[in-house]
């Protein structure tokens, strides 16, 4: 029985497409580890993994986070230096077989060095590739960059690493398994395959929910764990959707928000802080979306036509890729009527153009290889390179 060490943070986008691999690695005779915060131990532990705790420095409210991507990447990065010393008191007793680690858990990557332990990446977001270094140069150009870039090379020198480049060390793993569905991936004909394996969504039992047998059709809104305090959005959408004949709207407003802020809700409307999202796509006919990552992988893995409306960071390139792949419609939360909301939803349920390339992408990600096999490859040729 091999033991394998799997390291994220504690957010739901970076925890929950880890889950279902850890499972299937535990039935298959493995002993995993995962360190985390414990506020994640239950789902964790639920995989069938020993939690490991360490205590994160990220933000925990939405009002905590920064417009200000270098502040974002600041973040990451001090929190990144208060995790080393944990992870390193962690595992220096029980120092596993192989390191997996989420792509904001790069100390993982400088103890794998240290103690010549092999390690995969698991990235829940798009990857490099030919090319990418030089076609994003302008944005890391920026002056008020320049500190963070510094402090990021000088904290890998200072602990050895055999590469100093920020940008090559989070970006440029030895070995990578990416769990989002190939056709999200920019410039995916440009994608290393050695280093590079798509497995796109590995999507396991996330709950349970019953279709109302009064619905004709069901459409999910949600923006996601994150950023959700938008209750005018909200209230647009009960408008828009609460009394269009046959259809039923499951709304979730995240913890933020007080249903009260919405005002009268029709029937045919639920609203709830959390929403068990998988469950629902399985059954859904539509997904509102924020088009994380998250959630735009899981909309194409259950074949749901999306309506985008991001919110930050990765989430405006999602939706304009969910869009040029002809399953979705992209709007601005703070400018789109309730009319216009209507209108986009009732477009795509009715275009069979929209239906058919929904149905062709679920088709393919279900073709995509296995996981927790590509991960066991590594495991017993130690060091060998992935099947592609």
């Amino acid at each position: 029985m091999s033991h394998i060490a799997m390291v994220s943070i504690p957010a739901h986008g970076h925890v929950n497409p880890s889950l279902e691999i850890v499972r299937t690695l535990v039935a298959r005779g493995h002993r995993v580890t995962y360190a985390n915060d414990k506020a994640f131990g239950a789902a964790i532990e639920g995989a069938g993994a020993g939690l490991r705790p360490y205590a994160s420095t990220l933000p925990t409210t939405d009002d905590e986070w920064p417009e200000d991507w270098v502040e974002q990447l600041t973040i990451f990065l001090d929190d990144a230096i208060a995790m080393l010393p944990q992870l390193r008191a962690i595992f220096t007793e029980d120092r596993p077989d192989l390191f997996l680690y989420d792509i904001a858990a790069a100390p993982t990557r400088i103890l794998a060095e240290e103690w010549g332990i092999p390690a995969i990446q698991l990235s829940p977001t798009f990857v490099a590739w030919d090319g990418y270094e030089q076609e994003t140069a302008a944005m890391r150009a920026d002056p008020a960059a320049a500190d963070y870039y510094r402090r990021y090379a000088d904290w890998l020198a200072a602990n050895g690493s055999a590469v100093t480049d920020s940008v090559a060390f989070q970006g440029r793993p030895e070995r990578c398994v990416v769990l989002i569905p190939r056709a999200l991936q920019p410039n995916a004909d440009r994608v290393d395959p050695a280093v590079y394996s798509f497995a796109g969504p590995v999507l396991g039992d996330r709950g349970s929910w019953t279709r109302p047998a009064s619905a004709d059709k069901v459409l999910l809104v949600s923006l996601g764990s994150a950023f959700t305090r938008h209750p005018d959005f909200y209230r647009r959408c009960v408008e828009a959707f609460g009394d269009l004949p046959g259809w039923h709207t499951i709304l979730q407003i995240g913890r933020h928000v007080d249903p009260a802020e919405l005002g009268a809700v029709p029937d045919s409307v639920e609203v709830h802080p959390w929403v068990p999202q998988l469950a629902i796509l399985e059954r859904a006919d539509a997904f509102l979306t924020h088009a994380g990552m998250g959630g735009s992988s899981e909309g194409l893995a259950c074949g749901v036509p999306m309506i985008a409306a991001p919110q930050a960071a990765d989430q405006f390139a999602n939706a304009d890729r969910l869009a040029e792949l002809g399953v979705a419609r992209v709007v601005d939360t703070a400018t789109v009527t309730a009319a216009e909301l209507r209108a986009a939803l009732l477009e795509l349920t009715a275009d069979p153009a929209v239906l058919a390339r929904s149905a062709e992408l679920r088709r393919g990600i279900g073709e995509q290889p296995d996981a927790a096999g590509l991960i066991e490859t590594v495991l017993w040729e130690r060091g060998g390179s992935l099947r592609a």
